[in-house]
């Protein structure tokens, strides 16, 4: 199917969404001009709208009257600004020579049209290894992509890791100076389904925020199944009308189960709202990535900061301590709120080894655990862990 004679009217919610959606993951400065293309088919079954970076692909289908069938291609972000600004009616579309011509009540746009020869084609997506409900991806996912690594000299660590043993799942990441471990059960095509696969972090995540988290629809993980899993490299969710697949990171994500402690000296429960605005305020005297020094004690949490030019800061908050001696601790703060941010309960705890030595952040439980005969905390089931390495301090 080629440009010429292409015709079709759609409405223009269905239009302004689709191809709002696969325009997010078009690069701004695409490899080729061709990449920046979105790809439209109209054929019997509506419309499908597409793009592809040679990293990620994206496709959705929506009705539409087809008057002339054939496939047609425009600047993707383009067209997607121009449907969102586009009046609440019928939207024609039709090629004219060489332009593709947008009629909107009395708006009308003429796009040039974008020549296909070189556009390369988009990759099929993998057979599906399993679904799950998409509030509990979408949540899942974003608890953990706050812990990946932005630096590309380290490929490895910009990725989720997803280790798929039957019915359990489990995502983890790290940027060496915290990590995120999120366990959570699904429904897989086959039960004795596994798989290790690292994901790019951000393009994960840019796919688990658009999806919709009132839906009844599962999500379709799609990474093959049997000996095939993650064979093409390639990582694909379905749901509903819309399908992407990624390219997975050819890298070994380490091995992060030994940082993981067991059991901990002490353990701490605070209220994470007005934690989070205790950390807001007293950091404000920080100089920027400086550290925020927590005093945990039996009945207070105190946070402080500064001693410079900058100023001092100091805010006392309630806090539930398992130890009669105070501890002093000190963090990133934006790594400790994003970790706070995260975490879905309305109390955390910490669990603590030694100052130096990473602690852990993890929703509360119904109860603490009581120490052992050595005055050691064991780590309370959990289906999410945040690891925080401190600060160290000066002396």
């Amino acid at each position: 199917m080629d440009a010429v004679g292409v015709s079709f009217q759609v409405a223009k919610d269905d239009l302004a969404s689709a191809v709002a959606w696969v325009a997010r993951n078009l690069s701004s400065k695409p490899t080729q001009p061709v990449l920046r293309a979105m790809l439209i088919t109209a054929d019997d079954e509506g419309l499908e709208f597409a793009g592809f970076d040679y990293e990620v692909s994206s496709k959705v289908r929506v009705p539409a009257e087809v008057k002339q069938p054939g496939r047609i291609a425009v600047a993707g972000k383009l067209i997607a600004d121009i449907t969102a600004t586009l009046p609440n009616k019928p939207v024609d579309v039709f090629v004219e020579g060489s332009t593709v011509q947008l009629v909107c009540g009395t708006s009308r746009f003429e796009l040039p049209s974008i020549p296909l020869d070189d556009y390369p084609p988009l990759p099929a997506l993998p057979a599906v290894t399993g679904a799950i409900n998409p509030a509990l991806f979408q949540g899942a996912v974003t608890q953990v992509a706050a812990a990946a690594g932005k630096d590309d000299a380290l490929p490895m660590l910009t990725g989720v890791f997803m280790e798929i043993n039957g019915e359990e799942v489990t995502l983890t990441a790290t940027d060496r100076f915290r990590l995120a471990l999120r366990r959570f059960n699904w429904t897989p095509v086959t039960p004795d389904a596994q798989a290790k696969l690292l994901i790019p972090a951000k393009n994960l995540l840019e796919n688990a925020r658009t999806l919709e988290t009132n839906s009844t629809e599962p999500v379709e993980i799609a990474v093959g199944t049997g000996e095939s899993i993650g064979e093409e490299g390639l990582f694909g969710i379905h749901v509903d009308s819309r399908q992407t697949t990624t390219r997975m990171l050819d890298a070994d994500f380490p091995n992060v189960n030994p940082l993981l402690p067991k059991q901990h000296k002490s353990m701490a429960s605070v209220e994470i709202s007005p934690l989070l605005d205790a950390i807001r305020r007293v950091s404000l005297v920080a100089e920027r990535n400086a550290q925020i020094r927590m005093t945990f004690s039996r009945n207070e949490l105190t946070l402080s900061a500064g001693g410079n030019d900058a100023g001092h800061a100091e805010e006392s908050i309630p806090c539930a301590f398992t130890s009669d001696e105070p501890l002093l601790i000190a963090f990133n703060p934006a790594f400790l709120r994003d970790g706070l941010n995260v975490i879905r309960t309305d109390r955390v705890v910490f669990g603590f080894t030694e100052a130096s030595r990473p602690a852990i952040l993890i929703p509360e439980p119904e109860a603490l655990p009581e120490a052992d005969a050595d005055g050691m905390f064991p780590t309370p089931e959990t289906d999410f862990t945040y690891l925080l390495m401190p600060v160290r301090l000066p002396g």
